[in-house]
């Protein structure tokens, strides 16, 4: 029993001498295994950090070639530049020495000018006191004594022509104020051009239907009523098929009724409380529309830092007619006649063309405020701080008031100039009609012509003649006759140009 035990106790020894071992074994083989791993990683990453290296040795060495290349490149371009500039200086320098060159030639002729004017001068000199000398010989006069004869005699044909040179030059002056007037005046209407529209006192808007009539009176004329009432135009509903004609003297309410009711025939729904919300919708559009149409009318004309009272007023001129013209177009074309004016004459712009927007301020209340629209024009100026000298200038263009300034006379003659334009008033545009007609009959009343035509609003009136029967001469005549025969017949503005036109037609066929 004791030796098995001991057998027991050897063989445990044994293995466990054997595991210690064969553990050892495999701790080595494992290190073994590790450091080839470690040996193993340690070269791929040297190969690696060789291979990274090469590559970017060579992006290095291709950005640095890249680099010389721009640079060699550049420097090409700038010695190509240089050489360029340096031929162009060297050109410019010959150029200069050819100047120079021809400078100096043109000096040296000029010296040599210059001493044969000397001698000619001095030859000249002693030819005159030759002469003077022959002529005190023959005289039997001193030559201060001749200048003194001469001297008074001289001086009285000067006081002679002086007379006439003095009053001659007063007629030449009057004239040419004239003219100048005139071409000022011709030059402001022809470089300023606006429309001018005809309106009256009543509106029409159309209807879809007949139908829409009965609608709009309302049962026992409730709707019309209410209508009539809230804008304070008369509706008038007759016989005109699919059409309502709305009248009243005030455009404003005219055009607030016109806008109502186009909304209520569009929109169907037709009855009081309805009319009285559209009506009230319509007033807040047309103020809308006043307050763009009055800073339309500013920006047009460049008139800046109006007080916004008076810019709603300028919008409400919109709607107001004189003679058919509209009074804020009015208002814009005295602005822009006033402006050239004052340039044409060295006068303030700036002022001229504030004044003349603002001339007529006052036909916008004019119906609501006792007095002439001047005398509401010039109030409403100073109420709202404009300058004493823009409120006198609408106070003074119909002459109620004096002139303070040159400005406030241009605000008159521009006044003037756009209320009797051709066609811009319905009263003037039948006598500028006949004048175009009478300056054409007078025309066809001479002996030869052919047709004459009135162009160029009038300014100018072409005269066709009868070859066979005027000739290159006698049309000369003819155009002068009819010039005389106009000045005396006919009342223009400006002048009129005459042209005649003989023409001489050759026309055979080849057959």
């Amino acid at each position: 029993m004791p030796n098995t035990i001991l057998i027991i106790a050897a063989f445990a020894l044994a293995g466990v001498g054997l595991g210690y071992i064969i553990r050892k074994v495999i701790a080595e083989a494992k290190i073994s295994s590790a450091e080839a791993a470690a040996k193993r990683i340690v070269e791929e990453a040297t190969q690696e950090a060789n291979a990274l290296k090469r590559e970017k040795e060579l992006e290095a060495k291709e950005e640095t070639h890249r680099l010389r290349n721009e640079i060699e490149k550049e420097s090409k371009e700038r010695r190509s530049e240089l050489q360029r500039m340096e031929r162009r200086l060297l050109q410019k320098e010959e150029g200069l020495d050819r100047k120079i060159s021809n400078v100096e030639k043109k000096e040296e002729e000029l010296r040599k000018k210059e001493e044969e004017n000397r001698k000619t001068e001095e030859r000249l000199e002693q030819l005159h006191q030759e002469q003077l000398s022959e002529l005190e010989k023959i005289s039997g006069m001193t030559s201060d004594e001749a200048k003194d004869v001469l001297m008074q005699r001289v001086r009285e044909d000067i006081d002679h022509e002086i007379t006439m040179m003095v009053k001659d030059m007063e007629n030449q002056a009057r004239e040419e104020g004239e003219k100048k007037a005139r071409e000022i005046v011709t030059l402001a209407i022809q470089r300023c051009a606006a429309d001018h529209v005809s309106e009256s006192t009543v509106s029409v808007v159309s209807l879809p239907n007949d139908e829409m009539k009965g609608r709009i009176i309302g049962r026992e004329g409730r709707n019309i009523r209410a209508l009539e009432t809230l804008t304070g135009i008369d509706l008038i509903i007759d016989d005109t098929p699919e059409a309502v004609i709305i009248s009243g003297f005030d455009p404003i309410r005219r055009e607030v009724a016109r806008i109502a009711l186009e909304k209520l025939v569009s929109d169907g729904r037709i009855h009081p409380a309805r009319i009285e919300e559209i009506v009230e919708k319509a007033r807040k559009e047309i103020d809308a529309q006043i307050k763009e149409e009055g800073e339309r009318a500013a920006f047009e004309t460049k008139v800046h830092g109006l007080h916004p009272e008076l810019v709603t007023l300028l919008g409400k001129l919109r709607y107001r007619t004189s003679y058919g013209q509209n009074v804020l177009q009015h208002s814009i074309e005295v602005s822009h006649l006033a402006g050239i004016m004052a340039a044409e004459l060295g006068l303030d712009i700036t002022f001229s063309k504030r004044a003349g927007l603002l001339h007529d301020i006052g036909k916008a209340i004019d119906h609501e405020t006792e007095g002439s629209h001047v005398q509401i024009g010039g109030d409403l100026a100073k109420k709202y701080k404009e300058s004493s000298v823009v409120a006198n200038a609408v106070e003074a263009h119909h002459g109620d008031t004096d002139f303070n300034t040159l400005e406030a006379v241009l605000i008159q003659s521009a006044d003037a100039i756009s209320a009797v334009r051709p066609g811009a008033r319905r009263e003037t545009l039948e006598a500028y009609i006949k004048r175009l007609e009478k300056l054409e009959n007078i025309a066809d009343s001479f002996e030869g012509v052919e047709k004459a035509y009135a162009i160029h609003a009038g300014r100018e009136i072409r005269i066709m003649v009868k070859p066979d029967r005027v000739d290159d001469y006698s049309s000369i005549k003819v155009a002068r006759d009819i010039v005389k025969k106009v000045e005396n017949e006919l009342d223009y503005p400006g002048q009129i140009k005459v042209t005649v036109i003989r023409e001489t037609r050759a026309v055979d066929y080849a057959k």
